[in-house]
């Protein structure tokens, strides 16, 4: 079977600034003035595919149900027909099946191969493709300016093709949980 982490990553705003940016120089750090300009923003749909790392994502301009079943669709193109694919997001609205019952239409129309898992509630950071999220926020978002959607979609393709070819990893877990203390009226 493949295992594939979903979610959305909203919110992606193409800033420049009002002011250009200033570069290092020997002995000098950057400068970044305070002032940008919104210049939109972007949701990002991605899969990670936690065997290999690999990510499949797609920049739109909304996310709502009909957005994600098409990104869904784009993606059971692409894994291979015969095998068992499990979906593991958060517990999103357009996650679950909701009156049109499109999870069950999706499934049906692609052999019923797909088995979607939910994380526990308020946990959605256990699931894998956050940590792919905070990698493109760090190296791709965080300090970067950008005058249009299209340069932000850019970059964002770049950098998912970019770690596709040179990057790709499954992440290890090593959060071990919290170790559990006994108060003093416990231990008595």
């Amino acid at each position: 079977a493949i295992v594939i982490s979903v979610d959305e990553k909203t919110g992606m705003q193409a800033l420049g600034r009002k002011y250009p940016s200033k570069p290092p120089t020997a002995g000098r750090e950057g400068r970044m003035d305070y002032e940008y300009v919104r210049n939109g923003t972007r949701k990002l749909l991605c899969a990670f595919d936690i065997r290999t790392g690999k990510v499949y994502g797609e920049m739109r301009e909304n996310r709502c149900a009909k957005d994600l079943v098409e990104f869904m669709d784009t993606l059971a193109g692409m894994l291979p027909q015969d095998k068992e694919i499990h979906v593991v997001w958060d517990n999103l609205n357009t996650h679950y099946d909701g009156p049109s019952k499109r999870w069950t239409k999706f499934n049906e129309r692609h052999g019923g191969r797909f088995h979607f898992h939910y994380t526990p509630i308020h946990a959605s950071w256990v699931n894998q493709v956050e940590l792919f999220f905070g990698i493109l926020q760090k190296r791709v978002i965080r300090y970067c300016e950008y005058n249009s959607l299209e340069e932000l979609d850019e970059a964002a393709y770049s950098f998912m093709d970019h770690w596709n070819e040179h990057e790709a990893h499954p992440f290890r877990w090593t959060f071990k949980g919290y170790p559990c203390q006994l108060g003093d009226e416990a231990a008595a």
